[in-house]
């Protein structure tokens, strides 16, 4: 799969641009939509877990012509997250929570092209992570993702 990285980059810095707390809202999605995966965040300290939300988003954005460091730095992520208690079901989940909350911010720059850089990235980032996680992709849902 091809990645759409100019639009991933500007859509991402309108979103960065747009003086919203990008973790407040992502999270706010999060555990109002699925409010089942908040005993996973039970025991953190959510300004630094939006923190880190932020900053590996920015990693991943930044690093996109760089597929080595992502794909390693991805993989690691996946592993820390099976710690953490994180399921394969929780993927899209998040994803879907990434792309309402993306789609939010960026207002009426969030256009069909927008959106599908956005699945087609967030697809791509799944599918590492969960080998870092040493789970399969079959076992992850993707097209339950609805922003």
């Amino acid at each position: 799969m091809t990645l759409n990285i100019e639009v991933l980059q500007t859509s991402f810095q309108l979103v960065q641009d747009s003086n919203q707390d990008f973790p407040a809202a992502f999270y706010g999605h999060l555990f109002a939509d699925y409010p089942e995966v908040r005993p996973l965040f039970a025991n953190t300290a959510m300004d630094q877990q939006g923190d880190h939300l932020l900053k590996s988003l920015k990693f991943v954005v930044a690093n996109l012509r760089d597929s080595e460091q992502l794909t390693n730095a991805l993989r690691g992520l996946g592993t820390r997250h099976v710690s953490y208690g994180v399921l394969p079901k929780h993927y899209p989940m998040v994803g879907s929570s990434l792309l309402k909350t993306l789609a939010n911010l960026a207002g009426e720059a969030w256009t069909p092209e927008v959106k599908q850089a956005w699945v087609d990235a967030y697809a791509v980032i799944t599918t590492v992570m969960l080998e870092g996680a040493d789970y399969s992709i079959e076992s992850v849902q993707l097209s339950d993702i609805d922003p």
